[in-house]
């Protein structure tokens, strides 16, 4: 006979907050994207205060791009926050096994996912900007397709020869479905170079 689980309960409660700006929501939803099904509210709200609990820094969680974003405010505050953006259909909460974990909602995906793709294109900047010509990109190899896609779209829409050894050295370490469209971009970018 198998004994029931009892799941840990929570209460969402957004005190006061009645909206926020776009730049929060997306603060939070990144902040969430190391913890999808690996942590909760808590751990959430320890990280946008910048905590230096264990967990946070075992974890790596201090190298959030968005770590202590909400350092002024007081936890409860940013609790208020994260629990505003779940009741608001951007994040959801899920149970494994006794645990409630934070999940993206098709809605929070799809606003992370352009943040996320931002950060990565800001990141190729970075790379150029440092010269050399070997580039590792094995880094992106297993990060979620769709977020890959709208990477090489936004790299397309620059218009930019620059990002031409990257994607070269990008295209010789991944998936096959992710060369083709590499491959895309790179030969819509080449005319550009002449």
């Amino acid at each position: 006979m198998s004994r029931k689980v009892r799941r840990v309960r929570f209460h969402l409660d957004p005190g006061g907050v009645k909206n926020l700006p776009l730049d929060e929501i997306r603060a939070i939803l990144r902040g969430a994207d190391d913890l999808i099904m690996r942590g909760g509210r808590s751990l959430l709200t320890k990280v946008l205060k910048g905590s230096r609990a264990r967990e946070v820094l075992e974890a790596g969680l201090e190298r959030s791009p968005v770590y202590g974003y909400y350092r002024p405010l007081s936890p409860d505050e940013v609790l208020a926050r994260i629990d505003w953006v779940i009741l608001s259909g951007f994040l959801k909460i899920e149970y494994d096994g006794r645990l409630p974990f934070l999940v993206y909602t098709p809605q929070g995906w799809d606003i992370e996912r352009d943040t996320y793709a931002s950060e990565l294109l800001a990141g190729f900047d970075g790379m150029i900007a440092m010269g050399g010509q070997a580039f590792d990109m094995a880094y992106l190899k297993d990060k979620p397709r769709d977020l890959i896609l709208l990477l090489l779209d936004k790299v397309e829409a620059t218009g930019h020869k620059k990002y031409l050894p990257l994607l070269e050295a990008w295209e010789r370490v991944d998936y096959k479905k992710v060369r083709q469209r590499i491959r895309q971009v790179i030969t819509r970018l080449k005319p550009a170079a002449g």
